[in-house]
């Protein structure tokens, strides 16, 4: 495989100039002289002549009075003249990282690479860089966390000075990167996107849209139902409840005055809940905890006019702040946590539960809500603490159809951390919920745990959270993505029907960023955003939308409905992609599919665009009758061995899928 540099003209880019002229003889400028504010970071902000957590520099134990301090998932662009000089540093983790740090420092130059450390763990040596810049106009430093995320990964260049003629300037490149759709409008003929197969218990509620695109009015047949359960022709929605454990394959049409589309649903009783991952919509990171029963049935609304729904989003979720917050004074939030017969109240921005949850269902979808085993939620809200029993009962009279257990103050209970005070609280909650008279999705928020992907599934989780928040903080949002996203890699054995790695949601479109208390526009760049959609699809995740929903624009639309891209992450065999060749931020992954197709997707995790030539063979793809086809663009692209190379942008993706294998 061959990667060719492909420098964009950055002459509009020069956002970040903090010094700038020409001198003769050459000077010697150090990079904490720079403008660092235009190199991002994976965690907390990079320092000037400190390590990133503010103290002094130190690597393998020797300390540092020049260069600055950063956090895997870092990268910058400095623009040089071209003339002849020098750039020179050492590089390594810092002393103040934990003891599982570990990063790659990479140079590139618009020449190709100029220096990759290797694999560099706490303790490792320095390693020196000196790179000649004759002829280097573009030079980009990168702190990769290497596939095991990013925690602990503190990293500093020390001693990092150009020998130069003209001081170099620092350039910001993702602001600049425009918006691009690749996505082509749903057809006007009927067709069927989302799961193909849905799970439920016996004997209680059931509720499936069937998810489909093309011009309205349109006509639903569902051939072979189980007994109990029904199909409102018009609306797609089957509902009732099937007493007789099973598998049942129902054909299905939709049919409008354009056309028709056949497919087969596989309705599972008895055998599980969540047999592809989770699609919805979750209040948190575009409404904190400013949630109220209005934004939640807007939102619903939403989700379905702008035709979400058919392309399989289903569930609606609330998160933190419906409860009565402790010992607040305000009238709205504040009051008696519970009734005298301890059931649990709402506020008053929740005035009806119920009636909420019946208007959520009347359009096909289903209802989400969220609790803590701990006393308090993590806003300061009621829990379930010593009520869980109580609390289930009233979730299930409430009529919703998930819940997000959120760990919080339960830290208060388990105060040693061993793995059964881990398990305890979901033990009990899932225990509660399997007695229930509705089915109720248990999404476990634990932050990773104990390795929760190992056990998660055997204490009842139908998914678990694998990290801390993806978007904790905005301004690392984007290094957060990568970082997450790939490392979810290492734990795809623990992913699959029934019970799914979670590494968060998906936060495009506007949302709100806590630290600065407003709400702002993904910071993700148009390419991750492509990215992020198709790694989440890649690996099997849960697919649940947290930004705003009722002013939904056309770019995101695009990029949470193709149904092409989704079914990847539907697909019912439930496995998660993996890696098959990562070199140099170039990472290859292949996920198989049930039908016998594979998914492949490019990633370009270069601070730069390029060209990946692709080695069909190398991959272990023969050139036999195959066929490619880009499921962003909805494409075919012939015989694979006429699909040579990619142009992929800056932090973008290719994704294909190969047929006829």
């Amino acid at each position: 495989m061959m990667y060719k540099n492909r420098i964009l003209n950055w002459s509009s880019l020069l956002t970040a100039v903090l010094l700038w002229g020409c001198s003769s003889p050459s000077v010697v400028v150090g990079i904490d002289e720079l403008d660092l504010s235009a190199f991002t970071s994976g965690w907390g902000e990079n320092q000037r002549n400190l390590s990133v957590t503010g103290k002094p520099l130190s690597v393998a134990g020797t300390e540092y009075a020049k260069g600055f301090g950063t956090h895997a998932g870092s990268e910058g662009h400095i623009r040089l003249d071209g003339k002849k000089g020098r750039f020179t540093a050492s590089v390594g983790v810092d002393d103040a990282a934990g003891a599982k740090g570990s990063v790659v420092f990479y140079a590139f130059t618009n020449k190709g690479m100029a220096f990759n450390s290797g694999v560099m763990k706490k303790g490792d040596a320095a390693k020196r860089i000196d790179i000649n810049l004759k002829g280097i106009t573009d030079l980009y430093l990168v702190v990769d966390p290497t596939t095991d995320g990013s925690q602990n990964d503190h990293a500093d260049w020390v001693n990092a000075a150009f020998t130069v003629y003209t001081v170099p300037v620092v350039l910001k490149d993702a602001s600049e990167e425009q918006r691009y759709i690749l996505t082509p409008p749903p057809a006007p003929e009927p067709h069927i996107n989302g799961a193909k197969i849905t799970g439920a218990s016996p004997g209680k509620p059931f509720l499936f849209t069937i998810a489909t695109t093309g011009t309205r009015p349109m006509t639903f047949t569902a051939e072979n139902l189980p007994e109990g359960l029904s199909l409102n022709k018009e609306t797609g929605v089957i509902t009732g409840s099937c007493s007789r454990t099973g598998t049942f394959m129902v054909p299905l049409t939709a049919s409008n005055s354009i056309g028709n589309c056949r497919d087969t649903l596989e309705i599972v009783i008895g055998g599980g809940l969540a047999l592809t991952p989770h699609m919805g919509w979750n209040s948190w990171y575009i409404y904190q905890l400013n949630v109220t029963q209005d934004i939640m049935e807007k939102s619903a609304q939403a989700l379905y006019d702008y035709g979400l729904v058919n392309f399989g989003y289903t569930f609606v979720n609330i998160d933190d702040g419906w409860e009565i917050r402790n010992s607040s004074n305000d009238p709205v939030v504040g009051g008696a946590v519970r009734n005298p017969d301890g059931t649990i109240r709402t506020n008053k921005n929740f005035p009806n539960m119920k009636a909420m949850t019946e208007y959520i269902h009347r359009l096909g979808l289903k209802a989400g809500l969220y609790s803590s085993p701990g006393r308090t939620t993590c806003g300061g809200y009621t829990a379930s603490f010593g009520y869980e029993a109580k609390d289930i009962r009233t979730f299930v009279d409430w009529e919703f159809d998930f819940l997000k257990y959120d760990w919080c103050s339960y830290g208060e209970e388990a105060k040693s951390g061993e793995l059964d005070e881990l398990q305890k609280p979901y033990l009990l909650i899932s225990k509660l919920i399997k007695a229930a008279k509705r089915d109720i999705v248990l999404n476990m928020c634990q932050y990773g745990m104990g390795d929760v992907w190992k056990w998660g599934k055997k204490v009842g989780g139908n998914s678990w959270r694998t990290t801390d928040d993806l978007g904790a903080s905005t301004q690392n949002l984007s290094s957060n993505m990568f970082s997450i996203g790939f490392f979810q890699e290492q734990i795809k054995e623990y992913t699959g029907p029934d019970g799914w790695n979670d590494p968060d949601y998906l936060l495009f479109g506007n949302i709100y960023d806590w630290k600065n208390q407003k709400v702002v526009l993904s910071p993700y760049s148009p390419s991750e955003h492509y990215t992020c959609m198709t790694l989440w699809c890649m690996m099997s995740a849960p697919l649940i939308f947290s930004g705003e929903i009722t002013t939904l624009d056309d770019f995101t639309r695009n990029i949470l409905c193709n149904a092409e891209v989704i079914a990847v992450d539907q697909d019912k065999l439930g496995k998660s992609g993996y890696s098959i060749q990562n070199k140099d931020l170039i990472d290859i992954w292949k996920k198989e599919l049930h039908d016998g197709s594979t998914a492949i997707a490019i990633f370009n995790k270069r601070p730069f665009g390029c060209t990946v030539d692709i080695d069909w063979k190398a991959l272990g793809y023969t050139t036999g009758k195959s066929f490619v086809r880009d499921l962003w663009r909805q494409k075919d692209l012939g015989e694979i061995q006429k699909v040579a190379s990619f142009d992929i942008p800056r932090h973008g993706c290719v994704l294909l899928k190969v047929n006829g294998l």
